[in-house]
């Protein structure tokens, strides 16, 4: 117990951030935003969602996430699994807690586009695409693990 460090003490980027993410499936594809339109120094594919607010359950976060950022109303949304992130991005060390979801889009015009626009935060642009994920991947996709949890739960 000695190692252990209260997170109130801690810096707000230090402490443990809880996830809600959202993964759509089309057949091998799954959505995911695609950082490579930002201007970042390193890209990955990670399921859209986003943070977890207090007070607020994961499964509600995942459906406001998609109206905020998608303008995107979702169904049959199911837990999937629970995967921990632990990572160093850009010197800084960062911990999620990352609860995935299976969902669907009411709208179905969404599996029928190929990139989905939308806005997150302060209005900053983000993208996201489907991926197939019966070919390798030209970049990482987070959190790790995703692709184990996704063929376990498939059945």
């Amino acid at each position: 117990m000695d190692d252990v460090v209260r997170s109130d003490l801690l810096p707000s980027w230090a402490r443990i951030r809880p996830l809600a993410l959202a993964v759509f499936r089309d057949g091998p594809r799954i959505l995911v935003e695609d950082n490579s339109a930002q201007d970042r120094r390193d890209y990955f594919y990670r399921p859209p969602g986003g943070g977890v607010e207090f007070g607020e359950r994961a499964v509600d976060a995942v459906r406001r996430e998609m109206r905020e950022e998608f303008d995107a109303e979702i169904a049959d949304v199911r837990s999937v699994g629970t995967l921990e992130n632990i990572f160093d991005y850009h010197g800084r060390p960062g911990h999620e807690v990352v609860l995935v979801f299976e969902a669907r889009f009411v709208d179905a015009s969404f599996y029928a586009a190929e990139r989905i626009v939308g806005t997150e935060g302060a209005g900053i642009r983000i993208e996201a695409i489907w991926l197939d994920v019966s070919r390798p991947l030209d970049r990482p996709l987070y959190p790790n693990g995703l692709l184990e949890l996704l063929g376990d739960s498939s059945s």
